[in-house]
C-alpha cells in the first residue's frame, strides 16, 4: 500500500509547493467497472461496452471512458497525500483535464501528483494539484488533471 505525504497544517502544505507526490498503489481497470460507469452515466458507446465490435475498432479492444480515468482521482490522491489539522476538505473542482491517451480494458493504473499552487480564500486555503495517471507500459499519461481542493481549518 503506498505511503501518502501527511501535512500536519496549511502552512506545512504551503511550504510543498512543488514538491512531487507518489506513485499510488496500481489499480486494474477490468470491464465489470467500464460497465458499471457506463451504467451509472449512460453513456453505453460500444467503444467502451461491446467488446465483440470494440476488437474491430481503433484500439483493438474496449476502452476505459475518459471521465472514468477522471473519476478515479478521488481513489488515488489519498495514497499521495493527507491533509491533517483541518477541519474539512472539499472538492471545488478541476481547471483543466486532457487524456492524453486511452485506458485498454484490463490496464493498471498508478497517479502521481504535483503541488503547483495554495491561495487564501475566505476562511481557507485553496490547493490546486497537477494529478497525472499513468498506464503500466504506456508511453502517455492517461489522464493529467488540475484538481482544485479547499481546506478549512
Amino acid at each position: 500500500m503506498a505511503e501518502p505525504r501527511i501535512f500536519t497544517s496549511t502552512d506545512e502544505l504551503r511550504s510543498a509547493i512543488g514538491e512531487e507526490l507518489g506513485p499510488s498503489d496500481w489499480l486494474e481497470i477490468d470491464q465489470k467497472r467500464i460497465d458499471l460507469f457506463a451504467d451509472a452515466t449512460d453513456d453505453h458507446q460500444w467503444i467502451h461496452v461491446d467488446a465483440e465490435k470494440a476488437a474491430q475498432g481503433p484500439f483493438g479492444t474496449t476502452i476505459a471512458h475518459g471521465y472514468l480515468t477522471l473519476s478515479l482521482l478521488p481513489a488515488f490522491t489519498p495514497q499521495l497525500m493527507r491533509v491533517e489539522g483541518v477541519r474539512m476538505g472539499i472538492n471545488y473542482g478541476v481547471n483543466k483535464v486532457r487524456f492524453p491517451s486511452p485506458v485498454p480494458v484490463g490496464s493498471r493504473l498508478r497517479a502521481t501528483a504535483r503541488i503547483a499552487e495554495l491561495t487564501e480564500v475566505t476562511d481557507g486555503v485553496q490547493l490546486t494539484l497537477v494529478v497525472t495517471l499513468e498506464r503500466e507500459g504506456g508511453a502517455k499519461p492517461v489522464c493529467v488533471a488540475e484538481s482544485v481542493v479547499r481546506y478549512y481549518p
